[in-house]
């Protein structure tokens, strides 16, 4: 190669390689977008955090309300530029996240009260009969079904085995199924000693995905979603109503007796337990978790703040209703429903309320974010959607 060549080549590698990184950079923020724009699951992620991506303006106005046939107890999800939930009148719906105009509606023919979960282009979702529905994202047209023997309350999650995809969801009949996503053809069934009311959470042990799950049977369960066998199992004192959120190792939920606990799960032990002993109520409500802090709210109409390390409280905000609304963290803010028929929004940092909105229905579903909006369901019927005030 002669000089003239050469210096050929690196006049146009010195062009190329700026818009390389321009590309590099477009993309970057095209996906940082579009995992914003996303909450393709109860809780946000299959750890069940409850840690949105987005921001959230201090105040927000309402955009626009969609009206199904009966009360809403489910929690939207949100992809695909589509808004999913389900509703007590027995449909799933899908709606335009910009207008909440209805794109489609599939009607399972029981009430569904589980949140939907939407994988790739398919849409996941049990009703109260206890079928577990998948559905074409795009149309709602039916790909496959499978039935439970009970009803299925909680959301549905997936993991990725050396198998493929896996769809985990359980239910009244005791049971964790797992399923191939693909085809609806049970891979395993785990059975424990009674309802199943929450979602499993997922967490990856090295390059072994598990599902960590309670019920009423008092236990916090870790299952291996490769073959459905038990590695332990956590006593937790009491009913476990609620989905775990899990972070790193670590396992967060709330039990019938009015506790809060963390669980670390490489040693399968409890490592601190909050109460409230003067007003000790159920929770109901999953918690949200970033890196210091543990939200979740309680039946004694409270929602409650604690140290993540230590389990200590920092602060406790009174509704005028029971908190089974599941809390969404969004940077520096918390926002969540209350059986009082508001939907609030407060500063994570001591508690405050900075915005609050009067639906005037009870509110149970947990709220999607969405970039820097809020979907929420209520027992009117309405789906809302809120986004930044002008």
């Amino acid at each position: 190669m002669n000089r003239r060549t050469m210096s050929h080549c690196r006049t146009t590698i010195l062009r190329i390689i700026p818009a390389l990184l321009m590309g590099l950079l477009i993309a970057g923020t095209a996906a940082a977008e579009d995992a914003a724009a996303a909450w393709p699951i109860y809780r946000g992620n299959p750890s069940l955090s409850g840690l949105a991506s987005g921001t959230l303006p201090e105040r927000l106005r309402l955009l626009w309300t969609y009206r199904s046939e009966d009360q809403i107890r489910s929690s939207p999800v949100a992809g695909r530029d589509t808004v999913f939930i389900g509703s007590y009148d027995g449909k799933v719906y899908a709606l335009d996240l910009a207008t909440g105009t209805e794109r489609w509606s599939f009607d399972t023919g029981s009430a569904v009260e589980a949140p939907a979960l939407l994988v790739e282009d398919t849409l996941y979702v049990g009703s109260l009969e206890g079928t577990l529905y998948a559905l074409r994202a795009k149309n709602g047209r039916q790909r496959w079904s499978y039935a439970t023997e009970n009803r299925i309350m909680g959301s549905a999650n997936w993991a990725r085995t050396r198998d493929g995809e896996r769809i985990l969801v359980g239910g009244y009949d005791n049971r964790l199924h797992c399923l191939d996503a693909g085809s609806g053809k049970v891979a395993w069934t785990f059975l424990t000693d009674h309802y199943i009311n929450g979602a499993p959470a997922i967490y990856s042990s090295g390059a072994q995905p598990l599902a960590v799950f309670g019920g009423c049977d008092m236990l916090l369960h870790l299952v291996s979603v490769e073959n459905g066998l038990e590695l332990t199992a956590v006593q937790a004192g009491s009913f476990i109503a609620a989905s775990a959120a899990v972070s790193g190792y670590q396992a967060f939920f709330g039990n019938y007796d009015g506790a809060l606990l963390y669980v670390d799960l490489s040693q399968s032990r409890i490592l601190w337990e909050y109460a409230d002993e003067q007003v000790r109520a159920p929770f109901f409500s999953s918690p949200a978790v970033n890196d210091d802090r543990v939200v979740a709210g309680s039946r004694d109409g409270r929602l409650h703040c604690v140290d993540r390390s230590s389990g200590k409280p920092l602060w406790t905000f009174a509704t005028g209703g029971e908190v089974d609304s599941s809390p969404v963290i969004c940077g520096d803010k918390v926002v969540f429903g209350s059986a009082d028929g508001r939907i609030y929004l407060l500063s994570l940092s001591d508690g405050k309320e900075l915005w609050s909105y009067e639906i005037g229905a009870g509110i149970t579903g947990s709220p999607a974010v969405v970039g820097d909006s809020v979907i929420i369901g209520a027992e009117d019927g309405l789906v809302y959607a809120f986004g930044p005030s002008p």
